[in-house]
């Protein structure tokens, strides 16, 4: 069983607008930098119905599905989702991430917020201007930085959130990355990662690489 479990969107959770075949390359990378084996699964409802226990670190790169997965799967999945949560697990959630996994009430639980349709927005892929904000660890020696991307705006927050960058549009600040504990697992939402030129920025590359750091450390204080 590997130490981390990319799950990317491909049947179901594929859409039209997302690679998301080569940016699950790229996270995979990431994830073997930080020194982790590292499975990529395009059918996330089986990956989550088979997760094992020796799994450190899952990592999701998936779409909106817009049904329901066949019940007995879901049954399973969930159940797989709520012993990792339980016992302590870290998510890495990627961009389209915040629309993903509805049929799962405990990712939504640990995620923290939502892409809300017809609510949530995001302005034309272009340069995003990064805001990285508070002393999080994820974040640690990293300043302000500019990625081709998109920047997700009006996410819908849903509980408490450890802002970690955001993004400016309409005179407001928005959201782009958090982290999140509940319970013994925890959490990093960024809301970047479009395409595989996200992934070409040195420093996004560093931030994804601090998350790592700090959702493979569940044990820790």
């Amino acid at each position: 069983m590997p130490d981390a479990v990319i799950l990317s969107g491909g049947g179901r959770y594929a859409d039209p607008w997302h690679p998301f075949a080569e940016t699950s390359d790229a996270l995979a990378e990431l994830v073997r930098g930080a020194g982790l084996t590292v499975e990529i699964d395009d059918d996330p409802d089986a990956a989550l119905a088979a997760l094992g226990d020796d799994v450190r670190l899952l990592v999701v790169n998936a779409g909106d599905p817009g049904d329901a997965p066949a019940p007995s799967q879901a049954a399973a999945a969930a159940s797989a989702l709520d012993r990792a949560l339980e016992r302590g697990i870290g998510l890495l959630a990627m961009h389209a991430a915040a629309a993903s996994l509805r049929a799962y009430p405990a990712y939504e639980r640990l995620l923290g917020g939502r892409w809300v349709r017809d609510v949530s927005w995001h302005p034309p892929f272009g340069e995003a201007r990064v805001h990285v904000v508070g002393d999080h660890a994820v974040a640690e020696g990293l300043a302000d930085f500019t990625v081709l991307d998109e920047r997700y705006t009006g996410l819908q927050v849903l509980g408490e959130i450890e802002p970690i960058a955001e993004h400016e549009e309409g005179g407001s600040r928005h959201p782009l990355v958090w982290a999140r504990r509940v319970g013994r697992s925890r959490l990093v939402y960024d809301a970047l990662g479009h395409d595989a030129r996200s992934y070409d920025s040195v420093e996004h590359r560093a931030l994804i690489a601090g998350a790592l750091r700090w959702l493979t450390a569940v044990d820790a204080p």
